[in-house]
C-alpha cells in the first residue's frame, strides 16, 4: 500500500515538474507574457470588443519602444492574455515584434525575430520574385 502511494506521489511530482518546465520554457530571445490586463476566454472575433486600447494606440507604444517602421499589427492571445503584436523594423534594418498589452498599453515583451525567420521570408520573396518573372515574360 505504502509502495503504491509513494509511486503515485512521484507520478504526480513528475507531471508537475514537466507541466511547470512547459510553461516556463522559451527560447532565448524570446520573452514569455506571463501578466496582462485581459486574460481571454472567448472567441477571436470577439477581441476587438475587449481591447481598451485602440490600434493607434497599441503602434505608439510600441514605436516609443522601438523607433522604426510598423510592419504589421494583429490583436490576438498570448499565454492567456489579450495583446497587440506590432511587428517593427528598426534602424538595423531587424525586424522586431512588440507585444502591447491591449488593456493597459503597456509593452510588455519585445522580441527580435531571429536569422531563420528572416531566411524563410527571404525564401518566400525569392520565390514571389521568380513568379513575378515568370509571369512578365
Amino acid at each position: 500500500m505504502k509502495k503504491r502511494l509513494c509511486a503515485l506521489i512521484g507520478v504526480g511530482v513528475l507531471f508537475a515538474g514537466i507541466a511547470a518546465t512547459g510553461m516556463t520554457y522559451a527560447d532565448e530571445n524570446d520573452q514569455v507574457i506571463r501578466d496582462g490586463t485581459i486574460p481571454v476566454r472567448v472567441a477571436e472575433a470577439d477581441f476587438p470588443s475587449l481591447a481598451r486600447v485602440t490600434l493607434d494606440e497599441a503602434i505608439q507604444q510600441a514605436l516609443v519602444a522601438v523607433p522604426g517602421q510598423v510592419l504589421g499589427v494583429q490583436l490576438e492571445e498570448e499565454n492567456g492574455f489579450l495583446v497587440y503584436e506590432v511587428e517593427v523594423v528598426n534602424a538595423d534594418r531587424a525586424v522586431v515584434d512588440v507585444e502591447v498589452d491591449a488593456g493597459s498599453g503597456e509593452v510588455l515583451a519585445i522580441d527580435q525575430d531571429n536569422d531563420e525567420d528572416e531566411a524563410d521570408s527571404e525564401e518566400h520573396r525569392d520565390a514571389g520574385d521568380e513568379v513575378g518573372q515568370e509571369r512578365e515574360d
